[in-house]
């Protein structure tokens, strides 16, 4: 009977799932992402950031790249298992060869049994760094482990002023009179920068569902909606116990859902606060840690709500160790056992 319903499942998946097949012709763009340095990026179709990629559980991702640039490029879908398809998994040199400078290459991404939070970047001479990485949603076939009214997508980058490429000659550089400078990341909100990203709109009473992407390289972020709990739901592609806490801690490639109820009045708007960090780069006033704060909009002439400092050490993190997956599968059997003295 259990092994009719595990068939009758999967080929129920099979009946819903589609082919999305997209375009990626990678190239050089230029721009301002920071508001301050005009600099060159890697985008896609000549934008960036370009759009996120959404699709459904069980459907077949295509993504057919073609390389405008003048070195190798590679993809990977971080987070995503690539079983018995590694060839498509994108580590240049490792698991494939890039694909040369006007050459195209076609990844086939099964999202099979996989759903959540997840996002794809270049795999190749650290092209991420650079831009070229963009927010993937696989949208779960499932009843939600909370329902929520609406989602939302904050993602979070760190940009630098140069290249990957031209820091990385002045760190290779062993003749050099004295260590390189230390290069201070800005940070982007949803592609921007952070102070000047669109507002959050939250309509009064309803429940929302935020998926945060951290597609940073080097820095930490913290997010906090001072006045709104949030309540943890998914990490990393994982459905979990919903846990309430303050805020999120994220280092690069984690993501988190989490749920926050708008209140039922639209008497004030508030302020949501992102600070950029790193943890082994001296901190320095002004620019390690960073500051970023943008508008939860209730209303458009509704005054902004005042809501006390509290220090960190006061609010409630999401820690790995304390989340517990939502379908609770059982451990694993051991059937080795290695003593260390």
């Amino acid at each position: 009977m259990i092994h009719f319903l595990v068939v009758f499942a999967a080929t129920l998946l099979g009946c819903f799932a589609a082919r999305v097949e997209l375009s990626w012709d990678v190239g050089y763009v230029y721009g301002a992402r920071d508001g301050f340095t005009y600099r060159r990026a890697i985008g896609v179709n000549g934008e960036l950031p370009f759009p996120p990629v959404h699709v459904t559980q069980g459907d077949t991702l295509v993504i057919n790249v073609h390389n405008s640039l003048d070195v190798p490029t590679s993809i990977h879908a971080h987070g995503l298992l690539n079983n018995g398809t590694n060839y498509y998994d994108g580590p240049d040199m490792v698991t494939q060869c890039g694909i040369p400078p006007g050459e195209s290459f076609t990844y086939v991404l099964e999202t099979k049994n996989q759903f959540g939070t997840f996002w794809i970047h270049g795999h190749t001479r650290h092209q991420e760094v650079d831009g070229f990485h963009t927010p993937l949603i696989i949208h779960s076939r499932k009843q939600p482990v909370i329902d929520y009214d609406e989602e939302l997508l904050v993602a979070f980058e760190d940009w630098y002023t140069t290249e990957f490429n031209v820091r990385q000659e002045y760190i290779n550089n062993l003749k050099g009179a004295s260590r390189p400078p230390t290069n201070y990341a800005k940070a982007l909100i949803n592609g921007y920068d952070g102070n000047n990203t669109a507002p959050i709109t939250f309509v009064p009473g309803k429940r929302y569902r935020l998926r945060v992407v951290c597609m940073s390289v080097n820095n930490w972020f913290k997010f906090r909606i001072p006045g709104h709990k949030m309540t943890v739901i998914e990490a990393d592609g994982v459905e979990s116990m919903p846990l309430e806490v303050d805020g999120l801690s994220m280092g690069p490639g984690q993501r988190y859902s989490v749920i926050v109820t708008a209140h039922k009045s639209d008497e004030f708007n508030y302020i949501y606060n992102v600070t950029s960090y790193s943890r082994f780069i001296t901190k320095e006033e002004g620019l390690r840690p960073i500051v970023y704060t943008g508008l939860i909009k209730y209303k458009d002439d509704a005054p902004t709500k005042t809501i006390p400092v509290v220090s960190d050490n006061q609010l409630v993190w999401p820690e790995e160790a304390q989340l517990q997956a939502y379908d609770k599968q059982p451990r694993l059997p051991v059937d080795r056992q290695i003593e260390l003295t």
